[in-house]
């Protein structure tokens, strides 16, 4: 057995096997254990489960082992769907009940607001998928150039490798026409690709919109959630669990409105998802964009449906609130930024602003509990805080958290 170069032998030596007990998971999805007080890290394992891992990594504070054996099983352990599982980087709960998927992601939330926020509030049970396994509408298969032998692996990366591809012809999470679709999209790739080493590798887009599976990034496509129409590019950002997408819209509707708010801004509007969807319940609704092709297609989407009482502005980050005419006291606000959260500007005018009700939806509760804590110390209450499971089996969550004015 050959110790690598860089291998730090203490506390532990390279593959030194240890047993204990799970205590909890952190928001990456890895088991956390004590050996002696100190703290290891071991994946694909549920608290309360006692283990047998191998040590392949000690850092100053803690270290990472592989999974060996587990002594004794949750009752929430299942058999995973996915032949891949542990190898494919792609998910990290499939070992468990969907039950205990969301058991664990609303911790997360706790953990992360009492943390990061310094938020003690209680978190509702996260709000579940209607459709567990193939619910993603996207994915963009990576592959390399090919290898000596001339494999080359379509796929995902592999678990705890940076650039190691795993070959994919059959993913359980994406949806029933993409896995159809896959087989003739990889043999594609391959053939325009070549047999040439100098080849440098791509990614594949497989989109499952209402025109059917789309790779072309450029290609114009349609979803449909609810009642509402959105077009957009192939290769742009649009939510790609369109299961539960009516049900968060909903629920950000009714929680932007609970408070009896009359008009609706919608920040990081994007192509106008919750600004259009949420547009019966107010009088009038304006979605805010700093990239003016994103709000060209709000416009274009609030045309196809219909939408009177919409509008859409470019909104330079500098001067976001400028335009709008909506008194504070009677307005909600949605703000769905990018995983980074809300820059200092933002967070800034928005205090200056003070709209009535706010309604935070975050892909990273992280950088959400950040900005949260400034919105409570600039004036703000939390009055509910309800996950939503956008990525089951994958150690993601989307969360909403609501505010009033204190």
């Amino acid at each position: 057995m050959q110790v690598p170069k860089n291998f730090v032998a203490e506390p532990f030596e390279y593959h030194q096997e240890l047993e204990f007990t799970v205590e909890s998971l952190t928001n990456l999805g890895s088991g956390v254990g004590r050996v002696d007080g100190w703290v290891v890290m071991v994946p694909f394992v549920i608290p309360g489960e006692r283990v047998k891992v191998r040590v392949f990594r000690n850092f100053q504070n803690y270290s990472d082992a592989d999974l060996v054996e587990i002594v004794e099983a949750s009752p929430d352990r299942v058999e995973p769907k996915c032949p891949l599982y542990t190898r494919c980087g792609g998910c990290q709960y499939q070992h468990m009940t969907y039950e205990r998927q969301l058991q664990e992601k609303t911790q997360h939330v706790k953990e992360l607001m009492l943390k990061l926020g310094e938020i003690e509030y209680p978190v509702d049970l996260a709000h579940g998928s209607p459709q567990v396994f193939n619910y993603r509408s996207k994915i963009t298969p990576h592959y390399n150039r090919p290898e000596r032998d001339g494999s080359q692996p379509i796929g995902f990366l592999q678990y705890g490798r940076r650039n190691q591809i795993i070959d994919v012809e059959h993913c359980p999470i994406a949806t029933e026409a993409i896995n159809a679709a896959l087989p003739e999209a990889r043999e594609e790739a391959r053939r325009s690709g070549g047999k040439k080493r100098r080849q440098r590798g791509g990614t594949l887009l497989m989109r499952d919109v209402l025109e059917g599976v789309v790779n072309n990034p450029q290609e114009i496509v349609s979803e449909r959630v609810g009642k509402v129409t959105f077009q957009f590019k192939a290769g742009e950002f649009f939510q790609n669990n369109p299961f539960i997408l009516p049900e968060l819209v909903e629920y950000v509707a009714t929680e932007a409105s609970a408070e009896g708010a009359r008009y609706l801004v919608d920040a990081y509007c994007g192509v106008g998802l919750f600004a259009l969807s949420t547009a019966n319940s107010f009088e009038q609704v304006a979605g805010v964009e700093i990239s003016e092709p994103a709000v060209r297609w709000a416009q274009a989407n609030c045309k196809i449906s219909n939408i009177k009482n919409a509008r859409f502005v470019i909104g330079k980050a500098e001067a976001i609130f400028n335009g709008l005419k909506f008194p504070a006291d009677e307005t909600a606000m949605v703000i769905d930024p990018p995983r980074k959260g809300c820059d200092e500007s933002f967070r800034q005018q928005l205090l200056q602003y003070r709209p009535q009700r706010l309604v935070y939806v975050s892909c990273d509760p992280a950088t959400q509990a950040r900005d949260l804590k400034e919105f409570i110390a600039g004036g703000y209450k939390i009055t509910r805080i309800q996950p939503f499971d956008l990525f089951p089996h994958t150690r993601h969550i989307e969360n909403v958290v609501s505010l009033s004015l204190a």
